[in-house]
């Protein structure tokens, strides 16, 4: 690792995109997963109708510049966790490394990051990218959920960590419950949650506008999502929580404090049930979707009981919590909960099965919530790119001249960091 130049960590999301460079704690940049490009409006193919000619071709912002650009269409490349726009994902990276990074990405490995059932094809169009337009030395593109695990290292003795557990991913636009073991993804179990961060945005801005009547239209979502990341929080029962705001308005009803984009006078929303409510349709969806009724601390556990027996109870005993929508006050211990009851209700049915037999172990149930768990991901690549290791199970530009883009359909696995 001597005079080599610190390895490039990008984690592009669905909402967010965090950039940076290894061994730092933080990401140096975070900003919208968007971009904005001029387009004719021709009508035909998407991709067609972006052919331009010359400098004109470099003519698009990402990330909060693209929301101010004006005569400029805004697009976003990745949906639920995978990219749709190959296109404007190689535009995408042109300006992380070059505008915000300001690497020569020739000097610099990579680590890219990926979702959960992640196809093949969509890895050879990473390395493609990356090989081909950059010209970078070496790549390595991680599973999301095994970087959520290695982030969960910083809060725990080195005896205890473990590339074993189920990780809960849950970001902007996609939740994901994860079983892996031994850094390895077990593919087969891994279940998608509909709500996600956006979720519960709009679930807060409906509530708010069948009450409040001062919040200006075209700045509702905005409010809502201000309101969210501020007041709300998990609680342990929702029927005590709606008593105890009845009971004492004064001290739990919060005020949130706004300002007219286009008047630029000031509004208040009172912030009230929305506060619980908000989050709880993690544990009770169907309050925002009637399609979809399973709470999460059930689909935790089908998840665990679904993999191979000789690993549920150290699944059970490492529940890792990633992404910004796993940030609400006590929604790990609220989780931890759930579990247990539903694993000591199992187990109390077993004992009653075993008529006098062996009783079976009671199962340990912990949650991990750590204080890197916002950009879990990011600082899990952050810390897996600064070890020579890394170097070891990169993908090289030479591998990928002599074998093509296939070597990246799999990847080593840090089996050895601890």
């Amino acid at each position: 690792m001597t005079g080599r130049l610190p390895a490039c960590v990008i984690d592009v999301g669905t909402g967010y995109t965090k950039l940076g460079y290894a061994s730092n704690k933080d990401p140096q940049f975070i900003f919208p997963s968007a971009i904005a490009i001029k387009e004719s409006a021709r009508v035909g193919d998407q991709s067609s109708r972006r052919i331009t000619k010359g400098v004109e071709d470099l003519d698009f912002y990402i990330g909060d510049e693209a929301f101010d650009a004006t005569g400029y269409a805004v697009k976003y490349p990745v949906r639920h966790g995978l990219v749709e726009d190959w296109d404007l994902m190689e535009r995408f990276l042109e300006q992380c490394i070059f505008k915000y990074l300001r690497a020569e990405p020739g000097d610099h490995h990579f680590l890219l990051t990926e979702p959960p059932l992640n196809t093949p094809e969509n890895r050879e169009y990473t390395a493609e990218i990356m090989f081909e337009t950059f010209n970078v030395p070496g790549l390595y593109i991680a599973v999301q959920a095994v970087l959520a695990l290695a982030a969960s290292w910083a809060s725990r003795p080195v005896e205890e960590r473990t590339l074993t557990g189920v990780v809960i991913d849950s970001g902007d636009g996609v939740t994901h419950v994860i079983p892996v073991a031994e850094g390895y993804v077990i593919g087969s179990c891994i279940k998608h949650i509909p709500i996600a961060g956006r979720n519960i945005t709009s679930f807060i801005q409906s509530l708010l506008r069948e009450r409040e009547i001062g919040i200006p239209p075209e700045q509702s979502l905005e409010t809502a999502k201000a309101i969210k990341e501020r007041f709300c929080y998990i609680c342990p029962d929702i029927a005590k929580e709606f008593a105890k705001y009845d009971s004492e308005p004064s001290k739990w009803v919060k005020t949130y404090d706004g300002m007219n984009s286009i008047t630029k006078q000031a509004f208040n929303v009172d912030v009230g049930y929305e506060r619980f409510l908000g989050p709880e349709i993690f544990f009770h969806p169907e309050f925002s979707n009637p399609d979809f009724t399973t709470p999460i601390s059930e689909i935790v556990d089908n998840v665990i009981q679904n993999c191979p027996i000789d690993v549920r109870r150290p699944l059970y005993n490492n529940i890792v919590l990633s992404g910004g929508s796993t940030m609400f006050r006590d929604f790990g211990r609220r989780l931890q909960r759930d579990i247990k009851r539903s694993v000591d209700a199992r187990l109390r049915i077993s004992e009653n099965l075993s008529e006098g037999r062996i009783k079976p172990k009671p199962i340990d149930v912990n949650v991990i919530s750590h204080h890197m768990q916002r950009y879990a991901v990011w600082f899990g690549g952050s810390m897996l790119a600064s070890t020579p290791e890394f170097y070891q199970v990169c993908h090289t530009k030479a591998e990928y001249e002599e074998y093509g883009p296939s070597i990246c359909r799999y990847n080593a696995v840090f089996g050895t960091m601890t």
